[in-house]
């Protein structure tokens, strides 16, 4: 996934997203997304939730990151309203916030 870095309070987002696809092919990238998923999610409920999201922070490298930053990233990604992100929304949410992978998608023909 890409890497975030706290630099003056504002969050910087590094894309490393078309590098990996580039890397470990579209499954092998998919596959990593799972991955990211799982490592976020609420091992219960099977969602990210906002509770998930601080707990598990640190290992993505945001454990600076407000209560008020991580509910904005939820809210950014919840689709259905319903508070937590499921796996599909948390994958558009990834590729959304990757503006290189999302204009490769937009060029690619079959």
């Amino acid at each position: 996934m890409g890497q975030m870095n706290n630099i003056n309070k504002h969050v910087v987002f590094e894309d490393f997203f078309p590098s990996m696809v580039e890397k470990l092919g579209a499954d092998g990238f998919l596959n990593e997304l799972c991955n990211g998923f799982r490592l976020l999610m609420d091992n219960e409920k099977g969602v990210i939730t906002l509770e998930s999201l601080k707990n598990n922070s640190a290992a993505l490298g945001l454990q600076n990151m407000s209560d008020d930053e991580l509910r904005s990233m939820l809210k950014e990604g919840d689709l259905d309203g319903d508070g937590s992100l499921n796996q599909m929304e948390f994958c558009v949410l990834m590729f959304r916030l990757s503006p290189d992978l999302m204009d490769q998608a937009r060029t690619c023909r079959i």
